[in-house]
């Protein structure tokens, strides 16, 4: 199952720390909104709607890495009061229900979704109106890359089920 695993916990940390690095073209983006705005007295069109989808590419391509290091908000009333063995199982049933089912859906639909943009040359609704395709795209490689970390989480809880057995 490593040969399963490795790589895909491989993209998703590497993913995540790359897209980390999307916090410095926000920030100058932000500050150059902030000093035409309040210096110059001369808002641009387009900052807002650029801080918007780079904070989105940021954010959806860091879902796969938030996933595989478990930082995402979760509720464990249950889970964390369970020994580990019901502990992985409950782990293992959540993923093969809820998680999979749910993201696979997402993933593939986001795909559709991409393919669509691309099809029609979509733009924004703004007066700026920025192609929206590559970020839809890029949408969909995160929902995929988060669909992946989830196999991947599946796989890992298996295999120390076995081996606690």
């Amino acid at each position: 199952m490593n040969f399963i695993t490795r790589p895909i916990d491989f993209l998703n940390e590497k993913t995540g720390h790359y897209s980390s690095f999307l916090i410095l073209p926000l920030i100058a983006v932000v500050g150059f909104e902030v000093v035409m705005r309040y210096f110059f007295n001369k808002p641009t069109v387009w900052a807002f709607e650029l801080t918007t989808y780079i904070y989105g590419v940021h954010f959806i391509l860091a879902f796969g890495y938030a996933h595989k290091h478990n930082s995402h908000v979760a509720i464990d009333i249950f889970e964390s009061r369970l020994p580990e063995r019901p502990r992985t199982i409950l782990r293992i049933i959540a993923n093969l229900v809820i998680f999979l089912p749910t993201m696979g859906m997402l993933a593939l639909w986001s795909i559709f979704y991409a393919q669509t943009s691309w099809r029609i040359n979509e733009l924004s609704w703004s007066s700026w109106a920025p192609a929206i395709y590559p970020y839809k795209t890029i949408m969909a490689i995160g929902l995929v890359l988060f669909f992946l970390q989830g196999v991947s989480k599946l796989l890992h809880d298996i295999r120390s089920l076995r081996r606690s057995s």
